[in-house]
């Protein structure tokens, strides 16, 4: 059984390699994103929801975070993994609901090219749990506000501070829940509402932004994405998605023992990190590090503040500090740590150095 009901895939144009970004981040938009309120159509993105009594049982049973204590309004970031510990995606995970109570519904929202393995590992294991398995890709819009500005926009003064957070918002009669991320505030809504509500955003301040633009501050900020920077053969850990992602407290879950004995006892055999070009590359492009392989280059932008950057998935001896070729051009790059910049509230938003 298919995720979704009909093709509605957000592609790159032809010829296009993934992890590219297309064109040039238009400096005005960029400053847009980090001093203002942008607006970005992001309802491509895979949609599903859980309802029933075992639903948050069940969900804590396959994904790597823990969920159980889990309140209506609050959400969180997990991975759901193979066997062997390593990724099938990873998703957000809201608790969609009123008051201080349980849940009335689990609204998860993933990349789109792991909506089919989500939905696949809740249809299989669900058996026997008093759980309901809801399709909302095509169903619901989302709409990305992005920058300081996001949550005045949104009109959600009742939204907590924490990532994930969520609470249900009307806007100009629109309803929508308004679910909080590291870089703004995203808005759900019902397919049908998503061009009304844009409109709405746009009169109260927002400014269309472009993909390129929103991709430029999440490479920025150093967050990878899953089937561009990270991908199947991926463990958490080497994502440096640990701290988010993850519990070691928890109990059982699928893939846990991989997880649990490179935290407490190895060595991740890659890591994620940036890269400071020296000309532009493209996503895919081999990294040598001397005559080795070290990895290809995921996630790149052309950023107004720091000029061509990249995420990489790195082999460990290719550390910070590094210099390194990229492509058959042998374009000269540095490894430096992420993120590039960190604009989190009361961080200093500087470049990393070169």
């Amino acid at each position: 059984m298919s995720a979704v009901t009909s093709a509605h895939e957000h592609k790159l144009p032809s010829g296009t390699r993934a992890g590219a970004v297309l064109g040039a981040v238009p400096t005005a938009e960029h400053r847009v994103l980090r001093e203002g309120c942008g607006v970005l159509d992001r309802s491509e993105r895979g949609k599903l929801a859980l309802s029933g009594a075992d639903a948050i049982e069940f969900l804590n049973g396959q994904v790597t975070n823990e969920l159980a204590g889990l309140r209506a309004g609050e959400g969180r970031y997990a991975a759901f993994l193979t066997n062997k510990g390593k990724m099938l995606g990873d998703l957000r995970i809201l608790a969609v609901g009123e008051g201080d109570a349980a849940p009335q519904e689990l609204l998860l929202d993933t990349e789109r090219v792991a909506l089919q393995a989500l939905f696949d590992m809740v249809d299989r294991f669900k058996v026997g749990y008093e759980v309901q398995l809801h399709k909302r890709t095509l169903q619901s819009g989302l709409l990305s506000l992005i920058g300081p500005e996001s949550a005045s926009v949104a009109d959600a003064a009742r939204l907590g501070r924490a990532e994930h957070d969520n609470v249900a918002v009307q806007l100009d009669g629109v309803g929508c829940l308004a679910a909080r991320t590291d870089a703004g505030v995203d808005l759900i809504c019902e397919a049908e509402d998503t061009e009304r509500l844009k409109d709405v955003l746009l009169e109260r301040g927002a400014a269309a932004v472009s993909t390129e633009a929103a991709e430029c501050l999440r490479i920025e900020s150093g967050r990878p994405r899953f089937g561009i920077d990270i991908d199947e053969s991926t463990i958490p850990q080497e994502a440096g998605l640990n701290e988010r992602a993850v519990s070691f407290a928890k109990g059982c879950y699928v893939g846990q023992e991989t997880v649990a004995r490179l935290h407490y006892r190895g060595k991740p055999n890659r890591h994620l990190r940036g890269l400071r070009l020296s000309a532009p590359a493209l996503g895919g492009m081999e990294i040598h590090f001397g005559e080795r392989s070290v990895g290809r280059v995921g996630s790149v932008a052309s950023s107004p503040e720091l000029g061509p950057i990249a995420l990489a998935l790195l082999r460990r001896e290719a550390a910070p500090g590094a210099r390194v070729s990229v492509g058959e051009a042998a374009i000269a790059a540095e490894i430096v740590e992420l993120p590039f910049v960190d604009a989190r509230p009361g961080s200093a938003s500087a470049p990393a150095s070169a």
